[in-house]
């Protein structure tokens, strides 16, 4: 997925979490690289759409992809909908849940920002 990422949107850098050694890491490891590198997180993880423990305004941005079946085609879909519906800007602080039909945004800001 980070491939297609790449190509679909060469202006961003992409890094894939076991490219950066991150694989298996718990999610506040994880968490903490995406901050130290001003990153907007992609995943299926649920955790990281926890508002309690990752609050809107806390971090750089997080997409939550909750595509079922988690094919690359639903994935590449769900994505290429977000692509096509929301400016980047909206995405950078903001939480991102993107379903089968439906994008939500929770606008926020970066930290510091």
């Amino acid at each position: 997925m980070a491939a297609w990422v790449r190509s679909e949107r060469e202006s961003w850098t992409v890094w894939h979490a076991v490219e950066e050694g991150l694989g298996g890491k718990p999610d506040e490891d994880l968490f903490a690289w995406a901050q130290e590198h001003r990153a907007v997180l992609l995943t299926f993880d649920e955790d990281f759409a926890d508002r309690r423990t990752f609050p809107v305004g806390s971090h750089w941005g997080v997409i939550r992809l909750r595509v079922w079946p988690t094919t690359v085609e639903e994935v590449q879909s769900a994505l290429a909908r977000l692509f096509s519906e929301a400016k980047e800007e909206d995405l950078r602080g903001a939480l991102v849940i993107i379903g089968r039909t439906r994008i939500r945004i929770r606008p926020g800001r970066p930290p510091g920002t």
